[in-house]
């Protein structure tokens, strides 16, 4: 049995190798807080998708059975928490 954690860490490779996206992508296009406005928007009807977001990426996202919008939420969520850290760490290089 495949526990919460794995599906997470499969969705969030998946971002990475399947959807090319990239942690530096994310420091400059997400930098706003859109990686956890998107996990929000996945898990209630009250927030909605960053703007700027590909608009039939984020109606298929919508459109998924409650547990595996959870499980892109968690990987948005880690995708964000790669963000800061690479944020943090270009900021220690850099003094």
């Amino acid at each position: 049995m495949k526990t919460g954690i794995n599906l997470i860490a499969q969705e969030r490779k998946e971002q990475l190798e399947k959807h090319n996206r990239k942690i530096e992508d994310d420091v400059y296009d997400n930098c706003n807080g859109e990686l956890m406005q998107g996990a929000l928007a996945l898990l209630t009807t009250s927030i909605n998708f960053p703007s700027w977001w590909d608009e039939d990426n984020c109606v298929r996202m919508n459109n998924k059975p409650l547990k595996e919008r959870i499980v892109i939420a968690g990987a948005l969520l880690a995708a964000e928490l790669d963000r800061l850290i690479m944020v943090e760490e270009s900021a220690k290089q850099q003094s």
